[in-house]
């Protein structure tokens, strides 16, 4: 079995307040899929993500990262090949400088001299953050501290990469270079956004999750295409797939 694949097998979660986060939720997703978790504040979409690389376990249920189940002893494998990047930079920021907070990982996993200083020079260039190599990560605007964080866990070449709200704090330009990144990482990729527009470029498959139930699985242009559901769950339509308000036509739709 493909190591870049993820099972939820009837997965619920209970936080410590007895908050049902989860339930019975079921998905699988294949190696080199973009699949979008979308759904309302509070539909469970981030704490589904932490069950991805060992943040949370399971109340009762079965998580299988390429097979393996989730356990103590298959932790480590697991975070190996899951990157998550959190949707607070300053939960993957804690090193006095950005080079040492993406050095970091590598590190960890028995990178030095030469070689590690490679990996951390490509990471950065390739997120266009070069200049912030030795700026305190405390001193960054948010766009820089989101793709700071985006190094660290792309320093760490991670097979299978989850992501919540990867927008966030971003200014277009960042945003549009989040997209590419995105577009051009080949393995598996799960994001959670409300970032709709965001989803419909990069990703062709979304779930979507309402009040801690997998309400609906599909290609991206049928689930924005039913604004039934999306109303149902707290979302609407993006702006890039909605009618013209004055002849009706989709955006999406050819010209005459």
């Amino acid at each position: 079995m493909s190591h870049h694949i993820v099972e939820l097998i009837d997965v619920s979660y209970r936080y410590p307040d007895r908050t049902e986060a989860l339930h019975g939720v079921s998905l699988t997703v294949t190696h080199g899929e973009a699949v979008a978790v979308v759904g309302a504040n509070g539909a469970g979409k981030s704490t589904l993500l932490m069950h991805l690389n060992g943040c949370l376990t399971p109340t009762s249920g079965i998580v299988r990262i390429g097979g393996l189940p989730l356990s103590p002893s298959t932790l480590p494998h697991i975070r190996r090949t899951v990157g998550m990047i959190f949707q607070d930079p300053d939960d993957q920021l804690f090193m006095p400088t950005v080079r040492e907070d993406v050095a970091f990982g590598p590190y960890h996993l028995g990178l030095r001299g030469a070689e590690l200083e490679r990996r951390v020079e490509e990471t950065l260039a390739g997120l266009g953050i070069t200049h912030l190599t030795d700026r305190p990560p405390h001193k960054l605007s948010a766009g820089e501290k989101r793709r700071a964080a985006f190094a660290t866990v792309l320093s760490m070449t991670p097979d299978i990469l989850v992501l919540d709200e990867p927008s966030t704090g971003l200014d277009p330009r960042g945003r549009r270079q989040i997209i590419s990144l995105l577009k051009s990482f080949t393995h598996t990729r799960i994001v959670a956004t409300h970032d709709l527009d965001l989803v419909h470029e990069v990703c062709p498959r979304t779930v979507v999750l309402h009040e801690g139930r997998l309400r609906a699985d599909g290609p991206t242009p049928a689930i924005f295409a039913d604004a039934s559901l999306l109303e149902e769950c707290g979302l609407e339509q993006p702006p890039s797939v909605r009618n013209c308000p004055v002849c009706g036509r989709s955006k999406a739709a050819p010209g005459p």
